[in-house]
């Protein structure tokens, strides 16, 4: 039944910067009103609508105010750099000091973090194959330290 996810919202305070930021990430605008633009993730399946007024006050909270991105492996390497490029800077997610990709084991994927303009968080994030005997290791890892451990255990 359910094939993947549609679409998603973010409450934004100034329409034109949050287009000219997503833009940036080389997402394409689908269309836009007044006060809603809507970008496609992936397009004719999935988008995510900004929408401007006086919301984007609310108080961050991952339930309200976060989106992560698909991406590769590869990318996801490669991401504080890309980042950089388009003047984007990552940000250390939870109580890690590091901006750089990091690995959840047993949660089997990869993030990176950046904000928007009115600080949503957005993520850059990807599934990672965890070997059986890899899966209990709840710590984050850099990317770096993943791949020397699985580089190790194999």
């Amino acid at each position: 039944m359910i094939l993947g996810l549609y679409e998603a919202h973010l409450p934004v305070s100034n329409l034109q910067q949050s287009i000219e930021f997503y833009s940036k990430l080389g997402l394409e605008l689908a269309w836009r009103d007044e006060d809603t633009a809507f970008f496609w993730i992936e397009k004719e399946k999935s988008w995510v609508g900004l929408w401007q007024g006086e919301e984007h006050k609310t108080a961050y909270h991952p339930s309200l105010r976060h989106i992560a991105f698909r991406v590769s492996y590869e990318d996801l390497r490669e991401s504080v750099k890309w980042l950089q490029t388009i003047e984007i800077e990552p940000v250390p997610f939870g109580k890690r000091d590091s901006i750089d990709p990091f690995v959840r084991p047993n949660q089997g994927n990869a993030s990176v973090y950046f904000n928007d303009p009115d600080g949503n968080s957005l993520e850059l994030m990807c599934f990672v194959n965890v070997p059986k005997n890899l899966k209990n290791i709840s710590n984050k890892l850099s990317i770096e330290e993943w791949e020397d451990l699985v580089k190790e255990k194999n």
